[in-house]
Protein backbone atom coordinates (compact mmCIF):
# COMPACT_ATOMS: atom_id res chain seq x y z
CA UNK A 1 0.00 0.00 0.00
CA UNK A 2 2.90 2.34 0.66
CA UNK A 3 4.00 2.14 -2.98
CA UNK A 4 0.42 2.77 -4.09
CA UNK A 5 0.09 5.82 -1.85
CA UNK A 6 3.47 7.07 -3.04
CA UNK A 7 2.35 6.85 -6.67
CA UNK A 8 -0.82 8.77 -5.81
CA UNK A 9 1.23 11.39 -3.96
CA UNK A 10 3.72 11.90 -6.78
CA UNK A 11 0.87 12.19 -9.28
CA UNK A 12 -0.74 14.83 -7.06
CA UNK A 13 2.53 16.74 -6.76
CA UNK A 14 2.86 16.91 -10.55
CA UNK A 15 -0.71 18.16 -10.76
CA UNK A 16 0.15 21.39 -8.91
CA UNK A 17 3.83 22.04 -9.67
CA UNK A 18 3.86 25.68 -8.48
CA UNK A 19 2.30 24.82 -5.12
CA UNK A 20 4.64 21.88 -4.73
CA UNK A 21 7.65 24.07 -5.55
CA UNK A 22 6.63 26.62 -2.92
CA UNK A 23 6.44 23.94 -0.24
CA UNK A 24 9.75 22.33 -1.25
CA UNK A 25 11.54 25.71 -1.24
CA UNK A 26 10.03 26.65 2.14
CA UNK A 27 11.11 23.37 3.71
CA UNK A 28 14.54 23.55 2.04
CA UNK A 29 15.26 27.10 3.22
CA UNK A 30 14.01 26.42 6.73
CA UNK A 31 15.91 23.20 7.32
CA UNK A 32 19.09 24.60 5.69
CA UNK A 33 19.11 27.63 8.00
CA UNK A 34 18.62 25.41 11.05
CA UNK A 35 21.23 22.83 10.05
CA UNK A 36 23.83 25.47 9.17
CA UNK A 37 23.45 27.04 12.60
CA UNK A 38 23.47 23.58 14.19
CA UNK A 39 26.72 22.73 12.36
CA UNK A 40 28.41 25.67 14.11
CA UNK A 41 26.95 24.81 17.51
CA UNK A 42 27.91 21.15 17.10
CA UNK A 43 31.50 22.07 16.24
CA UNK A 44 31.94 24.52 19.09
CA UNK A 45 30.23 22.40 21.75
CA UNK A 46 32.02 19.21 20.74
CA UNK A 47 33.61 17.03 23.43
CA UNK A 48 37.29 17.24 22.40
CA UNK A 49 38.40 14.08 24.20
CA UNK A 50 35.29 11.98 24.93
CA UNK A 51 37.18 8.87 25.97
CA UNK A 52 38.87 10.70 28.87
CA UNK A 53 36.91 13.88 29.49
CA UNK A 54 35.66 12.53 32.83
CA UNK A 55 39.20 11.66 33.97
CA UNK A 56 41.09 14.86 33.12
CA UNK A 57 40.79 17.72 35.61
CA UNK A 58 41.94 21.33 35.78
CA UNK A 59 42.77 22.36 39.36
CA UNK A 60 42.40 26.00 40.44
CA UNK A 61 43.92 27.61 43.53
CA UNK A 62 43.06 31.10 44.69
CA UNK A 63 46.41 32.85 45.17
CA UNK A 64 45.08 36.38 44.62
CA UNK A 65 42.45 36.72 47.28
CA UNK A 66 39.29 38.83 47.55
CA UNK A 67 40.39 41.72 45.29
CA UNK A 68 40.48 39.29 42.35
CA UNK A 69 37.72 36.87 43.31
CA UNK A 70 35.29 39.68 44.12
CA UNK A 71 35.39 40.66 40.45
CA UNK A 72 35.23 37.03 39.31
CA UNK A 73 32.16 35.71 41.17
CA UNK A 74 34.38 34.15 43.81
CA UNK A 75 36.29 32.04 41.29
CA UNK A 76 40.09 31.59 41.47
CA UNK A 77 42.31 32.33 38.49
CA UNK A 78 41.97 30.00 35.48
CA UNK A 79 45.76 29.62 35.43
CA UNK A 80 48.33 28.51 37.97
CA UNK A 81 51.34 30.33 39.40
CA UNK A 82 54.81 28.82 39.08
CA UNK A 83 55.01 28.45 42.88
CA UNK A 84 51.83 26.38 43.07
CA UNK A 85 52.69 24.45 39.90
CA UNK A 86 56.01 23.27 41.31
CA UNK A 87 54.41 22.35 44.64
CA UNK A 88 51.73 20.23 42.95
CA UNK A 89 54.22 18.62 40.56
CA UNK A 90 56.55 17.64 43.42
CA UNK A 91 53.68 16.27 45.53
CA UNK A 92 52.57 14.10 42.58
CA UNK A 93 49.17 13.23 44.06
CA UNK A 94 47.61 12.37 40.66
CA UNK A 95 48.09 9.33 38.47
CA UNK A 96 49.44 11.64 35.77
CA UNK A 97 50.01 15.38 35.80
CA UNK A 98 51.35 18.04 33.50
CA UNK A 99 51.92 21.77 33.39
CA UNK A 100 51.69 23.55 30.05
CA UNK A 101 52.24 27.02 28.73
CA UNK A 102 52.28 28.45 25.24
CA UNK A 103 55.66 29.54 23.87
CA UNK A 104 56.50 31.71 20.88
CA UNK A 105 59.72 30.18 19.59
CA UNK A 106 60.93 30.63 16.01
CA UNK A 107 61.81 27.57 13.92
CA UNK A 108 64.99 27.92 11.89
CA UNK A 109 64.73 25.85 8.66
CA UNK A 110 67.84 23.96 7.51
CA UNK A 111 67.51 25.72 4.16
CA UNK A 112 69.09 29.15 4.65
CA UNK A 113 66.89 30.53 1.88
CA UNK A 114 63.78 29.99 4.03
CA UNK A 115 62.76 32.47 6.67
CA UNK A 116 62.18 31.48 10.31
CA UNK A 117 58.56 30.86 11.19
CA UNK A 118 56.37 30.03 14.17
CA UNK A 119 53.77 27.31 14.84
CA UNK A 120 51.50 26.72 17.85
CA UNK A 121 53.98 25.48 20.46
CA UNK A 122 53.91 24.45 24.12
CA UNK A 123 56.27 23.62 26.93
CA UNK A 124 54.97 20.66 28.95
CA UNK A 125 55.82 17.51 30.86
CA UNK A 126 56.23 13.94 29.64
CA UNK A 127 52.81 12.90 30.96
CA UNK A 128 51.16 15.25 28.45
CA UNK A 129 51.18 12.69 25.65
CA UNK A 130 49.64 9.83 27.59
CA UNK A 131 47.15 12.07 29.37
CA UNK A 132 45.79 13.62 26.19
CA UNK A 133 45.95 10.41 24.12
CA UNK A 134 48.22 12.04 21.56
CA UNK A 135 48.83 9.61 18.65
CA UNK A 136 52.28 9.21 17.15
CA UNK A 137 53.31 8.70 13.56
CA UNK A 138 56.97 8.14 14.46
CA UNK A 139 58.70 7.71 17.81
CA UNK A 140 57.05 8.74 21.08
CA UNK A 141 57.10 11.43 23.74
CA UNK A 142 60.09 12.03 25.95
CA UNK A 143 60.50 10.35 29.34
CA UNK A 144 60.15 11.62 32.91
CA UNK A 145 63.93 11.25 33.23
CA UNK A 146 64.36 13.74 30.40
CA UNK A 147 62.05 16.11 32.26
CA UNK A 148 64.32 15.90 35.27
CA UNK A 149 67.52 16.27 33.25
CA UNK A 150 66.02 19.25 31.38
CA UNK A 151 66.90 17.61 28.08
CA UNK A 152 66.80 19.54 24.81
CA UNK A 153 64.28 17.26 23.09
CA UNK A 154 61.16 17.99 21.06
CA UNK A 155 58.02 16.38 19.73
CA UNK A 156 56.73 17.86 16.48
CA UNK A 157 53.46 17.56 14.59
CA UNK A 158 52.86 15.82 11.31
CA UNK A 159 52.28 19.08 9.46
CA UNK A 160 55.59 20.53 10.69
CA UNK A 161 57.36 17.27 9.88
CA UNK A 162 56.01 17.43 6.33
CA UNK A 163 57.24 20.99 5.97
CA UNK A 164 60.73 20.45 7.38
CA UNK A 165 61.46 16.83 6.46
CA UNK A 166 59.00 16.15 3.61
CA UNK A 167 57.14 13.54 5.66
CA UNK A 168 60.19 11.33 6.37
CA UNK A 169 60.82 9.77 9.78
CA UNK A 170 62.64 12.62 11.55
CA UNK A 171 63.14 10.90 14.91
CA UNK A 172 66.78 11.43 15.95
CA UNK A 173 67.22 14.47 13.74
CA UNK A 174 67.54 18.00 15.07
CA UNK A 175 65.31 21.06 14.93
CA UNK A 176 66.60 24.55 15.73
CA UNK A 177 64.41 26.81 17.85
CA UNK A 178 65.57 30.36 18.58
CA UNK A 179 69.13 29.30 17.88
CA UNK A 180 69.02 26.23 20.17
CA UNK A 181 69.17 22.70 18.78
CA UNK A 182 66.65 20.06 19.91
CA UNK A 183 66.66 16.34 19.21
CA UNK A 184 63.33 15.13 17.82
CA UNK A 185 62.04 12.12 19.77
CA UNK A 186 58.56 11.83 18.24
CA UNK A 187 56.28 12.98 15.45
CA UNK A 188 52.61 13.34 16.36
CA UNK A 189 50.01 12.02 13.98
CA UNK A 190 47.05 14.26 13.16
CA UNK A 191 45.93 15.63 16.55
CA UNK A 192 43.77 18.68 16.85
CA UNK A 193 41.13 18.50 19.63
CA UNK A 194 38.58 21.27 19.27
CA UNK A 195 37.83 23.10 21.48
CA UNK A 196 41.44 23.32 22.69
CA UNK A 197 40.52 22.23 26.22
CA UNK A 198 44.11 22.21 27.55
CA UNK A 199 44.61 25.94 26.92
CA UNK A 200 41.27 27.70 26.80
CA UNK A 201 42.59 30.89 28.32
CA UNK A 202 44.98 32.02 25.58
CA UNK A 203 43.29 30.33 22.59
CA UNK A 204 39.69 31.14 23.55
CA UNK A 205 39.05 27.49 22.73
CA UNK A 206 39.84 27.47 19.02
CA UNK A 207 43.13 27.67 17.16
CA UNK A 208 45.38 25.76 14.76
CA UNK A 209 46.70 22.34 15.71
CA UNK A 210 49.66 22.32 18.11
CA UNK A 211 52.80 21.41 16.18
CA UNK A 212 55.56 21.51 18.78
CA UNK A 213 56.19 20.41 22.37
CA UNK A 214 59.39 20.86 24.38
CA UNK A 215 60.05 20.01 28.04
CA UNK A 216 58.68 22.51 30.56
CA UNK A 217 61.85 22.28 32.65
CA UNK A 218 64.07 23.06 29.66
CA UNK A 219 61.91 26.04 28.70
CA UNK A 220 62.21 27.41 32.24
CA UNK A 221 66.00 26.99 32.14
CA UNK A 222 66.13 28.97 28.88
CA UNK A 223 63.81 31.62 30.33
CA UNK A 224 61.32 31.25 27.47
CA UNK A 225 58.39 33.53 28.37
CA UNK A 226 54.73 32.61 28.06
CA UNK A 227 53.24 33.57 24.72
CA UNK A 228 49.68 33.30 25.99
CA UNK A 229 47.75 35.47 28.42
CA UNK A 230 49.11 35.83 31.93
CA UNK A 231 47.60 37.46 35.00
CA UNK A 232 50.54 39.27 36.47
CA UNK A 233 51.40 42.45 38.31
CA UNK A 234 55.19 42.03 38.01
CA UNK A 235 56.91 44.06 35.30
CA UNK A 236 59.41 42.53 32.90
CA UNK A 237 62.14 44.71 34.45
CA UNK A 238 61.89 42.75 37.70
CA UNK A 239 63.67 39.80 36.11
CA UNK A 240 62.92 36.15 35.38
CA UNK A 241 63.42 34.85 38.93
CA UNK A 242 61.17 37.53 40.38
CA UNK A 243 58.50 36.59 37.87
CA UNK A 244 58.74 32.88 38.70
CA UNK A 245 58.50 33.50 42.43
CA UNK A 246 55.68 36.01 42.15
CA UNK A 247 51.94 35.33 42.29
CA UNK A 248 51.66 35.71 38.50
CA UNK A 249 49.36 33.04 37.01
CA UNK A 250 50.31 31.86 33.53
CA UNK A 251 50.45 28.04 33.55
CA UNK A 252 47.78 25.53 32.52
CA UNK A 253 47.77 22.62 34.96
CA UNK A 254 46.05 19.26 34.32
CA UNK A 255 45.79 16.03 36.29
CA UNK A 256 44.44 12.59 35.41
CA UNK A 257 42.17 11.05 38.05
CA UNK A 258 40.73 7.70 36.94
CA UNK A 259 37.93 7.23 39.48
CA UNK A 260 35.69 9.02 41.97
CA UNK A 261 37.81 8.15 44.99
CA UNK A 262 40.93 9.66 43.40
CA UNK A 263 38.95 12.80 42.54
CA UNK A 264 37.83 13.14 46.16
CA UNK A 265 41.35 12.52 47.43
CA UNK A 266 42.86 15.11 45.10
CA UNK A 267 40.21 17.71 45.99
CA UNK A 268 41.01 17.13 49.67
CA UNK A 269 44.70 17.50 48.89
CA UNK A 270 44.09 20.86 47.16
CA UNK A 271 42.03 22.03 50.13
CA UNK A 272 44.79 20.97 52.51
CA UNK A 273 47.48 22.63 50.38
CA UNK A 274 45.59 25.94 50.32
CA UNK A 275 45.04 25.71 54.09
CA UNK A 276 48.77 25.08 54.57
CA UNK A 277 49.59 28.20 52.52
CA UNK A 278 47.16 30.16 54.69
CA UNK A 279 48.86 28.95 57.88
CA UNK A 280 52.25 29.84 56.41
CA UNK A 281 51.03 33.40 55.89
CA UNK A 282 51.15 33.35 52.09
CA UNK A 283 47.35 33.41 51.74
CA UNK A 284 45.41 35.86 53.90
CA UNK A 285 42.04 34.29 53.06
CA UNK A 286 40.24 31.00 53.49
CA UNK A 287 41.14 28.14 51.12
CA UNK A 288 39.41 28.60 47.77
CA UNK A 289 39.99 25.80 45.28
CA UNK A 290 38.19 24.24 42.29
CA UNK A 291 38.55 20.95 40.42
CA UNK A 292 36.68 20.59 37.12
CA UNK A 293 36.79 17.89 34.46
CA UNK A 294 37.01 18.70 30.75
CA UNK A 295 33.30 19.19 30.07
CA UNK A 296 32.81 21.17 33.27
CA UNK A 297 35.86 23.25 32.41
CA UNK A 298 34.62 24.10 28.92
CA UNK A 299 31.22 24.99 30.32
CA UNK A 300 32.78 27.19 33.01
CA UNK A 301 34.96 28.93 30.43
CA UNK A 302 31.90 29.50 28.21
CA UNK A 303 33.78 28.24 25.17
CA UNK A 304 30.65 27.95 23.02
CA UNK A 305 30.21 31.38 21.35
CA UNK A 306 26.90 32.95 22.43
CA UNK A 307 26.22 34.00 18.84
CA UNK A 308 26.09 30.34 17.79
CA UNK A 309 23.26 29.68 20.25
CA UNK A 310 21.44 32.85 19.20
CA UNK A 311 21.76 32.01 15.50
CA UNK A 312 20.37 28.52 16.13
CA UNK A 313 17.34 29.92 17.97
CA UNK A 314 16.71 32.44 15.19
CA UNK A 315 17.04 29.81 12.48
CA UNK A 316 14.70 27.46 14.35
CA UNK A 317 12.18 30.29 14.54
CA UNK A 318 12.51 30.78 10.80
CA UNK A 319 12.02 27.05 10.27
CA UNK A 320 8.82 27.14 12.36
CA UNK A 321 7.51 29.98 10.18
CA UNK A 322 8.29 27.91 7.08
CA UNK A 323 6.42 24.96 8.58
CA UNK A 324 3.39 27.13 9.41
CA UNK A 325 3.31 28.26 5.80
CA UNK A 326 3.64 24.64 4.71
CA UNK A 327 0.65 23.71 6.88
CA UNK A 328 -1.44 26.33 5.08
CA UNK A 329 -0.28 25.22 1.64
CA UNK A 330 -0.91 21.54 2.43
CA UNK A 331 -4.37 22.38 3.77
CA UNK A 332 -5.25 24.26 0.61
CA UNK A 333 -3.82 21.45 -1.53
CA UNK A 334 -5.61 18.64 0.29
CA UNK A 335 -8.99 20.37 0.57
CA UNK A 336 -9.04 21.12 -3.16
CA UNK A 337 -9.24 17.35 -3.58
CA UNK A 338 -12.34 17.01 -1.43
CA UNK A 339 -14.45 15.56 -4.33
CA UNK A 340 -11.77 12.90 -4.97
CA UNK A 341 -11.70 12.07 -1.26
CA UNK A 342 -15.50 11.79 -1.18
CA UNK A 343 -15.52 9.32 -4.07
CA UNK A 344 -12.77 7.21 -2.46
CA UNK A 345 -14.63 7.18 0.85
CA UNK A 346 -17.88 6.21 -0.91
CA UNK A 347 -16.08 3.32 -2.58
CA UNK A 348 -14.97 1.97 0.80
CA UNK A 349 -11.68 3.72 1.61
CA UNK A 350 -11.23 4.21 5.36
CA UNK A 351 -10.16 7.40 7.03
CA UNK A 352 -6.95 5.64 7.95
CA UNK A 353 -6.26 5.12 4.24
CA UNK A 354 -6.82 8.83 3.56
CA UNK A 355 -4.48 9.69 6.42
CA UNK A 356 -1.81 7.36 5.07
CA UNK A 357 -2.10 8.67 1.51
CA UNK A 358 -1.68 12.31 2.44
CA UNK A 359 1.07 11.71 4.99
CA UNK A 360 3.05 9.74 2.41
CA UNK A 361 2.54 12.62 -0.01
CA UNK A 362 3.78 15.06 2.62
CA UNK A 363 6.79 12.82 3.23
CA UNK A 364 7.65 13.03 -0.49
CA UNK A 365 7.52 16.82 -0.24
CA UNK A 366 9.70 16.72 2.87
CA UNK A 367 12.23 14.46 1.15
CA UNK A 368 12.45 16.83 -1.82
CA UNK A 369 12.81 19.78 0.56
CA UNK A 370 15.46 17.83 2.46
CA UNK A 371 17.52 17.26 -0.70
CA UNK A 372 17.33 20.98 -1.44
CA UNK A 373 18.16 21.65 2.22
CA UNK A 374 21.32 19.52 2.03
CA UNK A 375 22.54 21.51 -0.98
CA UNK A 376 21.75 24.80 0.72
CA UNK A 377 23.32 23.64 3.99
CA UNK A 378 26.52 22.93 2.06
CA UNK A 379 26.45 26.45 0.69
CA UNK A 380 25.69 27.82 4.15
CA UNK A 381 28.61 25.97 5.72
CA UNK A 382 30.94 27.43 3.07
CA UNK A 383 29.70 30.91 3.93
CA UNK A 384 29.90 30.63 7.73
CA UNK A 385 33.19 32.53 7.68
CA UNK A 386 31.27 35.68 6.76
CA UNK A 387 29.55 35.60 10.17
CA UNK A 388 31.85 33.69 12.55
CA UNK A 389 35.55 33.86 13.30
CA UNK A 390 37.58 31.81 10.75
CA UNK A 391 38.98 29.57 13.53
CA UNK A 392 35.38 28.56 14.33
CA UNK A 393 34.01 28.61 10.78
CA UNK A 394 36.48 26.00 9.54
CA UNK A 395 35.28 23.51 12.14
CA UNK A 396 31.73 23.43 10.74
CA UNK A 397 31.54 20.82 7.98
CA UNK A 398 28.83 19.05 6.02
CA UNK A 399 29.44 15.36 6.65
CA UNK A 400 27.24 12.32 6.14
CA UNK A 401 25.75 12.57 9.63
CA UNK A 402 24.69 16.19 9.08
CA UNK A 403 23.32 15.40 5.61
CA UNK A 404 21.32 12.48 7.02
CA UNK A 405 20.06 14.62 9.88
CA UNK A 406 18.99 17.32 7.41
CA UNK A 407 16.97 14.82 5.37
CA UNK A 408 15.47 13.24 8.48
CA UNK A 409 14.45 16.57 10.02
CA UNK A 410 12.93 17.75 6.73
CA UNK A 411 10.82 14.61 6.29
CA UNK A 412 9.78 14.40 9.96
CA UNK A 413 8.86 18.09 10.18
CA UNK A 414 6.85 18.01 6.97
CA UNK A 415 4.94 14.89 7.97
CA UNK A 416 4.27 16.48 11.36
CA UNK A 417 3.02 19.64 9.64
CA UNK A 418 0.72 17.52 7.47
CA UNK A 419 -1.20 15.95 10.37
CA UNK A 420 -3.77 18.72 10.65
CA UNK A 421 -4.38 19.06 6.89
CA UNK A 422 -4.60 15.25 6.61
CA UNK A 423 -7.05 15.15 9.54
CA UNK A 424 -9.22 17.77 7.85
CA UNK A 425 -9.10 15.82 4.57
CA UNK A 426 -10.04 12.56 6.30
CA UNK A 427 -13.07 14.27 7.89
CA UNK A 428 -14.62 15.05 4.51
CA UNK A 429 -18.21 13.73 4.34
CA UNK A 430 -18.68 11.54 1.22
CA UNK A 431 -22.45 12.29 0.94
CA UNK A 432 -21.88 16.06 0.83
CA UNK A 433 -19.22 15.79 -1.83
CA UNK A 434 -21.28 13.40 -3.98
CA UNK A 435 -24.36 15.70 -3.78
CA UNK A 436 -22.34 18.82 -4.59
CA UNK A 437 -20.67 17.05 -7.50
Amino acid sequence: MFAYYLRLGLRSLRRNPLLTLLMVVAIGFGVAASMTAYAVLRATSNNPIPQKSSQLFAPQIDNAGPPFTAENDGEPSDLMSYIDTMALMQAHRAQRQTALYSIGVSIMPADAAQLPFQVPSYAGYADTFAMFDIPFLYGSGWSAAEDQSRAAVAVIGRQLNDELFHGANSVGRNIVLDGHSYRIVGVMNDWNPQPVFYDVHSTKGFTDATQLFIPFTHAIDLKIPAAGVDLCNVTADAGWDAWLHSECTWINYWVELPDRSSVTAYRNYLQGYAAEQQRAGRFKWAPNIRLRNVTQWLDYEQVVPPESKISLLISLGFFVICLVNTVGLLLAKFMRRAPEIGVRRALGASRRSIYAQFLVEAGAIGLSGGVLGVLMTGAGVLGIGLVFDPSIARLATLDLSLAGLTLGVAVFATVLAAFYPAWRAARVQPSWQLKSS
